[in-house]
């Protein structure tokens, strides 16, 4: 806040006082007052006024100042009604009730999406584990009646139980702390359990894969180790060129701190430029329009 604009908001007190004095020493001017009572009276006006101000500007600066400064320190903006000090004028306590007023009600707002989104995910995870017994019954009758239609239809049905499995895995992802179960588990098992998920697409494309330095112990939770291999291989399966000698090789290596897994193939790639935003929810690469 500048001084500059804080005398201009009070440009009307400052006409008002203009027009006090100049009365003042029009009236001292008929009564034949000394010019010593005059300037007198005209320095206590005017200085008195200014002092005034300059200790209310003094005052509010030093409010506003510590409230934008909190503000900016502040990563969740929402909590500086929580760090505001005592209002010491006026403006202030108001500025605070219209604050924590906001901050009402964005909370019930935010508590009654909340509730919603509640629901809403409760509801997806309950279809999903309903729909995956249809599933399981289709599968069974696929079995007991084999053929080459049936096997076609078993192929999408993997494609539909890896749609699902997506669902699940999304719906979860807001609150994926509470879903973790982290413990020693070996790469070379999850590995071979993610390719085994995806090895009727792998079947179809003819495409290749090569396992090496798997045999390691990590620290991990399998089931979203799994889901992210599988989402990743099954990436690479749909983005390989048809005239390409299609083939996916996975192996790892031990650091001193941790273990890197890699999953490489020959496919179409991604640009260089864009491998940080792989990962991006809805993001899709240059190179896909490329893609069969």
């Amino acid at each position: 806040m500048k001084f500059k604009e804080f005398l201009k908001d009070r440009i009307v007190t400052i006409c008002l006082l203009t027009f006090g004095v100049s009365t003042i020493e029009i009236f001292l001017s008929i009564y034949n007052i000394g010019i010593f009572v005059k300037m007198y009276v005209l320095l206590i006006l005017v200085f008195g006024y200014f002092i005034g101000v300059f200790i209310e500007y003094y005052r509010k600066k030093r409010a506003y100042n510590y409230i934008i400064h909190t503000l900016n320190e502040l990563e969740e903006k929402y909590l500086i009604t929580e760090l505001l000090k005592s209002p010491e004028f006026i403006e202030e306590k108001l500025l605070k009730i219209i604050l924590e007023e906001i901050d009402k009600s964005m909370l019930e707002n935010v508590n009654k999406y909340k509730y919603m989104m509640e629901e809403y995910k409760e509801y997806i995870e309950l279809w999903i584990h309903e729909i995956k017994l249809p599933i399981a019954t289709s599968k069974m009758i696929i079995e007991n009646n084999k053929s080459s239609v049936t096997k076609n239809i078993d192929e999408e049905l993997d494609k539909v139980e890896g749609f699902i499995e997506q669902a699940l895995f999304y719906a979860r992802s807001h609150v994926a702390y509470k879903d973790y179960i982290i413990k020693k588990t070996n790469l070379k098992k999850v590995v071979n359990e993610s390719i085994k998920k995806c090895k009727n697409v792998m079947i179809q494309e003819k495409i290749s894969v090569q396992l090496d330095d798997l045999d390691l112990e990590v620290y991990t939770d399998s089931k979203w180790i799994i889901f992210i291999i599988v989402q990743v291989v099954q990436n690479s399966v749909k983005y390989m060129k048809q005239e390409e000698n299609k083939k996916i090789k996975i192996f790892a290596r031990q650091n001193s701190e941790n273990v890197v897994l890699y999953i490489v193939d020959n496919g179409i790639g991604i640009e260089e430029g864009e491998v940080s935003r792989v990962f991006e929810k809805g993001f899709t690469g240059t190179n896909r329009k490329t893609a069969k």
